[in-house]
């Protein structure tokens, strides 16, 4: 089979339970996110120990995982205390800012005591690649979950802030359900940008976007990469999120479409820094999960800010 064809192969078969997952939510979407993190995790220690590091991978994942569940902490937390309550039990609740600096406060500890005793190459080069690729690949791709997690506690006011009415029960279903159509408008957004920005490249690309890290990229593609991740918002504001203003709409295309191919282009250098074609070979026709999921881990971050600080 040709390559075009494995990949439309794979596409058939992932994009459905990719979008099932995600519509899913809750623990589910957090597992999905929760292995395909620590997948790209993997590859990303595997192109650092090709320049030579030694990351403690074992330990980088689970600080990744843990990192991951920054985001779905609400969720996490009034089930672990209800089953708390439920046996008689109490114990004192973080925030969702301190649990986040409480795990800093013992993971990178954790990871120096273990360079001390491990003499594997050099220690601060170890220590930085291990914790830094847990905050890119983890943290940065767990920030996906905080898009799709808006959920809704019993005593929260929600009407203060989401524009829907009726049962409380009918209004967290259909607050859920944005989360959802919103991670898939992400998607829906990268896919077209990517889309766009290839085939406008083939046909009408002329001036090298960044010739020293990804050649083949042009500025008539990444143009046209833009303007359709913008569109693809606009439809979805259109079609399924009508907690969005056209504005709205308009700046998380925006961000699709400039972050999205920047993080295309950081994952490159990596990549050609550590002198490989692909993170992996493990999606076939695809390359690693780093490869697919690049432009997400840059713009999932980007588009949390702006929805929970502006747009909620």
């Amino acid at each position: 089979m040709s390559n075009l064809t494995v990949r439309v192969l794979v596409a058939v078969v992932g994009i459905p339970l990719i979008l099932l997952l995600t519509m899913s939510g809750g623990f589910s979407f957090f597992a999905f996110v929760a292995v395909v993190s620590s997948l790209a995790l993997t590859e990303f220690y595997a192109l650092a120990r090709a320049k030579g590091a030694f990351p403690q991978a074992i330990p980088g994942i689970l600080f990744g995982l843990f990192l991951s569940t920054v985001f779905i902490f609400a969720r996490l937390r009034d089930a672990v205390l209800g089953f708390l309550l439920a046996h008689g039990l109490g114990v004192p609740a973080p925030t969702m800012a301190q649990y986040f600096l409480i795990l800093f406060l013992l993971f990178v500890p954790l990871m120096l005591l273990v360079e001390l005793f491990r003499n594997k190459g050099s220690a601060l080069l170890n220590v930085a690649v291990t914790v830094f690729g847990a905050a890119y690949v983890s943290l940065f791709f767990g920030s996906l979950i905080g898009l799709r997690e808006l959920y809704i506690p019993e005593d929260f006011p929600v009407y203060l802030h989401f524009p829907v009415h009726g049962a409380p029960d009918d209004v967290r279903a259909t607050i859920d359900r944005w989360g959802g159509l919103t991670v898939i408008a992400v998607f829906a957004s990268i896919w077209m940008c990517d889309s766009a920005a290839y085939f406008a490249g083939r046909a009408f690309g002329k001036h090298k976007l960044f010739e020293r890290v990804s050649p083949k990229k042009t500025w008539e593609g990444a143009v046209a990469g833009f303007a359709f991740a913008v569109i693809a918002f606009v439809a979805a504001r259109q079609i399924a999120l009508p907690y969005m203003t056209l504005t709205n709409a308009v700046v998380c295309g925006a961000i699709v479409g400039i972050f999205g191919q920047l993080g295309d282009l950081v994952e490159s250098l990596l990549k050609r820094d550590a002198g490989v074609k692909d993170s992996s070979s493990l999606i076939p026709g695809h390359g690693g999960v780093l490869d697919r999921f690049d432009s997400l881990m840059f713009v999932s971050p980007l588009l949390f800010f702006y929805l929970d600080f502006i747009v909620f």
